[in-house]
């Protein structure tokens, strides 16, 4: 089913369409947009553009399923909440959002992992990226990950006890030298 999980009422119409017999078991907040700006020329709509799916939607899943059995809460998150990313505050905000988000269900008891993802090789949100950025990703030690990489520390993840992991692929001859 489809559903804009930032719309509240649209996303709990959907929950109560999940059957007593099959109950929801895990829940995966993947949805992530991108309306970059610098801070000074940020607008309310590239705020809401971004914050909406992310944080909005996160909080929405929190609210409607906090009282579902659930074995995994488990929200996509990016690097750049943790590291910033130039020109992406709303992004970096909407991310450190998800984080917090997973440290406050963890310190309630309740299932909840914040995956601080870096960037994939496959097409994506990196999708727009040049040539250039990659390379100015690489210089600074980040790496693009591979599917087998992803899914492995998708994997470790969701069998750690980490609220909040990184999964950014890291050269250290990169960082050394910024």
């Amino acid at each position: 089913a489809a559903s804009d999980v930032s719309d509240r009422e649209a996303l709990q119409e959907l929950l109560a369409q999940i059957p007593d017999s099959h109950p929801l078991g895990a829940v995966f907040h993947c949805a992530g947009a991108l309306a970059d700006a610098t801070v000074e020329r940020l607008t309310a709509e590239q705020l809401d553009a971004v914050l909406a799916p992310k944080a909005g939607a996160a909080w929405h899943l929190h609210e409607l399923t906090r009282e579902a059995n659930l074995t995994a809460f488990v929200l996509y998150s990016s690097a750049a909440g943790t590291l910033g990313g130039p020109g992406q505050g709303n992004y970096a905000a909407a991310n450190a959002f998800l984080d917090a988000l997973a440290q406050k269900r963890a310190a309630e008891g309740l299932p909840a992992t914040s995956i601080a993802w870096g960037l994939w090789q496959r097409e994506g949100m990196g999708a727009r990226l040049s040539e250039a950025d990659i390379a100015r990703l690489r210089r600074g030690g980040a790496t693009p990950l591979t599917d087998e990489q992803g899914t492995a520390l998708l994997e470790g993840a969701l069998a750690g006890r980490e609220a909040n992991p990184i999964a950014l692929p890291l050269e250290t001859r990169g960082l050394r030298a910024l």
